[in-house]
């Protein structure tokens, strides 16, 4: 079990590996290391488990494919926008 779950989609799986990349350096900086991680030669679906946190990196096939977030349809939900995205939306 986990507190949370984090679930993300990437424009591809090179993508989804990059991105689970700085997950990782993020949070080795502060000294938070996972107890596992698969799927990350692949990049189709990246699970990183950090125990109380669980991250799911998905392709965008493999993220409708498996539609996780529906599974837990009762669970508050908090949608993240890439502030990156906004911002250049903001300026555009």
């Amino acid at each position: 079990m986990c507190d949370f779950f984090v679930i993300c989609s990437g424009r591809s799986e090179i993508h989804v590996q990059a991105i689970a990349d700085e997950i990782r350096e993020r949070l080795d900086e502060q000294g938070v290391v996972p107890a596992h991680v698969e799927g990350l030669p692949e990049g189709r679906w990246v699970l990183m488990d950090y125990l109380s946190v669980v991250v799911h990196l998905f392709s965008p096939e493999a993220r409708e494919h498996y539609g996780l977030e529906y599974l837990w349809g009762d669970a508050p939900r908090e949608e993240v926008e890439d502030e990156a995205l906004s911002s250049a939306s903001e300026q555009g």
